[in-house]
């Protein structure tokens, strides 16, 4: 495990005036545009409804923020993202970076459940950090690697600063990598993401053997390509994706028709 620190804060120039000012948030909004719309392609999550409302997938070259519904849904919402990123990194590398205190409290991905997920335990990288404004300066700096395909950043903030979040966005979409921030909680404050999510765990269905496939609740609270909405998907290990959880355990048989009904077999 390799400990990141956060250099001295570099020095931020600033305009003379307030064309240039206004210029140059036009150019981060174009170029924020541009990398939203998916210039590298999208990954697409087999979904259809999903995919659907994602104008064909999630996004590439983009920043995603997923975030836990509760202190209790981490490990689901963890689950979440490393499927995406899994999806999303191709056979190149994916950097894990978190703040130390929350790998303490919230555990580091286990071997066995990430093959289950279809990501090699050997592409994971994991990167521990001291504070939140470390992980994101990792996040940046791994998202300039060509060898890295996605990059997963925990953070225990309640708020990130909108500058990090374009900084974020404009470094995925330069290098054409998925970038995910991981939040213990769902951010309200204005980010660059193109889409924002809120996960918690759903019951799975009861099956004869004991409990079914693992079930998440997961609502899409921001889309900059379209309609947001929630769904519950299932895991299917068998083709390692999601899929929509059905509406029943089980399918429901028609009552047999060469039997009599109990009532007429008593008055019989």
């Amino acid at each position: 495990m390799v400990v990141v620190r956060m250099p001295n804060d570099a020095a931020v120039p600033r305009s003379g005036t307030r064309g240039a000012v206004s210029a140059l948030k036009h150019a981060i909004r174009s170029i924020e545009a541009g990398a939203a719309m998916g210039n590298h392609g999208a990954v697409a999550l087999a979904v259809p409804p999903i995919d659907g409302a994602l104008g064909g997938g999630l996004a590439r070259a983009a920043l995603h923020e997923i975030a836990a519904a509760r202190e209790s849904a981490m490990a689901a919402a963890s689950g979440f993202v490393l499927a995406l990123a899994a999806s999303a990194g191709d056979a190149r590398a994916v950097l894990w970076i978190a703040e130390d205190m929350g790998l303490i409290e919230n555990g580091t991905p286990y071997g066995p459940g990430l093959d289950d997920l279809d990501l090699a335990p050997e592409r994971l990288v994991t990167v521990a950090a001291a504070k939140s404004r470390d992980v994101l300066w990792a996040m940046e700096e791994a998202l300039r690697c060509r060898a890295v395909g996605a990059v997963v950043g925990e953070i225990r903030a309640d708020r990130l600063d909108l500058t990090a979040s374009r900084r974020l966005s404009l470094a995925a979409g330069r290098c054409g990598a998925c970038a995910f921030l991981l939040r213990t909680v769902p951010g309200t404050e204005a980010s660059a993401a193109a889409t924002r999510w809120v996960v918690a765990a759903a019951p799975s269905a009861a099956r004869a053997a004991g409990p079914g496939p693992p079930r998440l609740s997961v609502q899409l609270t921001r889309n900059r390509r379209g309609p947001v909405g929630s769904w519950e998907l299932e895991w299917n290990r068998v083709d390692q994706r999601f899929g929509l959880a059905a509406s029943l355990p089980q399918p429901v048989a028609d009552a047999a028709c060469d039997r009599p009904h109990r009532a007429a077999a008593a008055g019989a």
